[in-house]
């Protein structure tokens, strides 16, 4: 209650979980989106998946897609893997193999991502791939920068 977005985040969890108090949706999204909105890129993750796998609020792709931008453009691998995933469904943005790549590409320096980046090299052409990894490599510059 006294604004810390870690504390805000981790009661959020506590929450889904019901870790010590009740189960509770709104409260895990009360909790998750006041941490969220401080620029906890957990928080943002969680928001993400919320939205995407629908859980307290309706499924709205649009909605995940940016929360997980938020905590990916901190670099959050898991954030960065689901955004990918999104771009390579079409779920909540156009479909794009490149940036699909790309964010994938990105959260591959941190879990191993080779069989998902694989799976959505095997459809595209190599200029895209060739693409997809500059796109990888201005995106980190970005982050690192961000930092």
């Amino acid at each position: 209650e006294q604004g810390s977005a870690a504390a805000q985040h981790n009661l959020g969890v506590m929450y889904l979980k019901g870790d010590g108090v009740p189960e509770d949706d709104k409260e895990t999204i009360k909790w998750y989106r006041l941490a969220a909105d401080q620029g906890n890129a957990g928080a943002q993750y969680n928001l993400g998946n919320m939205y995407s796998y629908p859980q307290g609020v309706p499924q709205d792709y649009k909605e995940a897609v940016k929360w997980y931008r938020l905590a990916a453009d901190q670099g959050f691998a898991m954030a960065q893997v689901n955004l990918g995933w999104m771009y390579e469904e079409g779920k909540g943005v156009p479909q794009d193999y490149v940036q699909a790549y790309a964010w994938y590409n990105l959260a591959g320096g941190e879990i191993d991502l080779d069989s998902a980046k694989d799976d959505v090299a095997k459809k595209m052409t190599p200029e895209q791939i060739a693409r997809g990894q500059e796109l990888a490599r201005e995106l980190d510059k970005k982050i690192k920068a961000a930092k």
